[in-house]
């Protein structure tokens, strides 16, 4: 995260409301990931798919960015 986004500071928060596994990922950092730029944004977006999950990605220039994963989770 420090690496792309210049950040200082990162969370994650995991959770399983019914039927469901939800990641949520953050960062303070400058924003502005963008997938057509190629990034691995679009490697997480594909793998989630493939479990029947979905993916938000919500980055502003200026930051900060946050991305959201939900795969489907039985047990």
């Amino acid at each position: 995260i420090s690496k792309h986004s210049g950040a200082t500071a990162a969370t994650v928060r995991i959770d399983r409301p019914a039927g469901t596994l939800r990641v949520a990922i953050g960062d303070d950092g400058h924003g502005g990931a963008d997938e057509r730029a190629g990034s691995g944004l679009v490697g997480i977006r594909r793998r989630v798919a493939a479990l029947d999950g979905t993916t938000r990605i919500d980055s502003p220039t200026g930051g900060p960015t946050r991305i959201e994963v939900e795969l489907p989770c039985g047990s």
